[in-house]
């Protein structure tokens, strides 16, 4: 049995949570996030928290249970707290700008990137080259970083590139040039 997915999801006083059969929308001051799970979890709210229990005995329903609690344990923390991503461009003449709902980025390439900021997420351009992403839904935070920053990953030569905040030494590895004898 898995020890996440027994322990209850506690609520804070702003948040409001409507469960509809395996639909959970999640609404609090800093957004609304609704997610659908499979039906081999049981969701029901009790007192001040959520419950989630397996409904049949089988592997998968004993892993799904697990996940279910975690993602709507996210879900509160990202309507209540929210999360945020930070980017940092390197590179001469890499830069970023807002364009409404767009986002502008000169990377090096012949032609500018415009990328659109799905509804639900902030982007905040500070410097040209830093960004910050906000939103309450985790997985589209991850996932609107992700898209960005793989435009132009960093490159292990002279370090150009589009990084998350925080990875300089764990996932960008430096390289030595060539040498001449």
């Amino acid at each position: 049995m898995s020890r996440i997915g027994k322990q209850p999801v506690p609520i804070p006083d702003k948040v409001k949570i409507d469960i509809n059969g395996t639909t959970v929308s999640v609404e609090g001051p800093k957004g609304k996030v609704s997610k659908t799970f499979a039906s081999v979890v049981k969701i029901e709210k009790k007192d001040n928290s959520v419950l989630v229990s397996p409904t049949e005995e089988t592997r998968f329903s004993r892993a799904m249970y697990g996940t279910a609690r975690s993602v709507i344990a996210g879900m509160v923390k990202g309507v209540s707290v929210g999360y945020l991503k930070e980017l940092e461009i390197q590179g001469v003449g890499f830069k970023a700008a807002l364009k409404g709902n767009m986002l502008d980025l000169a990377l090096g390439y012949s032609h500018a990137i415009l990328h659109e900021i799905p509804a639900g997420i902030k982007v905040t351009v500070t410097d040209q080259t830093k960004l910050k992403i906000e939103g309450a839904d985790k997985q589209l935070v991850g996932q609107v970083t992700a898209e960005i920053r793989a435009y132009y990953p960093p490159e292990p030569y002279k370090g150009k590139g589009v990084r998350i905040v925080g990875e300089h030494a764990e996932r960008v590895r430096r390289k030595e040039g060539k040498t001449v004898a």
